[in-house]
């Protein structure tokens, strides 16, 4: 699958199998996200990888948010329930002082931001599913996985087969909507 063909067919997977993830395609997702660009270089990201059913079943619980609603209504997102069904979940997480910040701007977030993204790609890339979840209760969480102080964690990835057949894709907003030529027009 080239890179142009993942981007376009990769599909966030909340229902996984029970199938396990043989150690050598979670080694290449893994690889993928050590080879992300980053601020000079700094590389700030720290993965915790969940296999323990019953730590996952914990990361669940800690990923519903009472007062969570998402833009389309949901009270609890579906993706938490994927924390404990899916065979590996990923904790990502950044060390701030690893990476820039400028004029207000703390790049730990982008730089994780384009590790989760290879992240994705790659396990597309080699057969799986995974899904960014961004809620959770960041201090309990880290208190379970004993994430030292001042690391932040930034997102679960459950990882696994997909159960059943991926559905197309949302509508993408058209080009011309999203993308100004030499100045913003609209």
């Amino acid at each position: 699958m080239d890179t142009l063909e993942a981007l376009a067919t990769r599909r966030s997977v909340r229902k996984f199998s029970d199938r396990p993830v043989e150690p050598e395609k979670l080694q290449a997702v893994l690889e993928a996200v050590r080879m992300a660009p980053s601020w000079a270089n700094m590389q700030c990201w720290r993965l915790v990888v969940v296999q323990d059913p019953e730590v996952r079943a914990a990361i669940s619980e800690l990923s519903f948010v009472e007062s969570y609603f998402s833009p389309r209504g949901y009270k609890m997102n579906p993706a938490m329930k994927a924390l404990a069904e899916a065979p590996v979940v990923i904790v990502a997480c950044a060390v701030p002082e690893q990476s820039g910040e400028m004029a207000g701007q703390a790049y730990y977030l982008t730089d994780m931001g384009i590790a989760a993204e290879n992240l994705m790609l790659a396990a597309h890339a080699v057969g799986l599913g995974s899904v960014f979840v961004g809620v959770f209760d960041e201090e309990k969480l880290g208190d379970l996985l004993d994430i030292p102080p001042g690391v932040r964690i930034v997102g679960l990835f459950p990882l696994g087969y997909p159960l059943g057949e991926a559905k197309a894709g949302p509508p993408r907003k058209p080009l011309d909507e999203i993308v100004f030529y030499e100045k913003w027009k609209g």
